[in-house]
């Protein structure tokens, strides 16, 4: 858990730095980070994935046509 604390100071830090160090969006930066680092470990662990088979959805069968002799 600390590692996952230390990425998200270290991303707010970044952002706070690219919106030219202005301070009182501490918070804001904080939740960007926040959202930021937890979508990347989700992404790469693949924790959250459609599954490798999901199930398919039945054909409609249709009524056949009779052929008129």
């Amino acid at each position: 858990m600390q590692d996952l604390e230390e990425a998200i100071r270290e991303r707010a830090y970044h952002l706070w730095n690219a919106n030219g160090r202005q301070e009182g969006n501490a918070e804001a930066h904080w939740l960007a980070a926040q959202r930021e680092v937890l979508a990347t470990s989700l992404d790469t662990s693949g924790s959250i994935s459609a599954p490798a088979h999901a199930p398919k959805k039945a054909a409609k069968k249709r009524p056949s046509k009779a052929r008129a002799a």
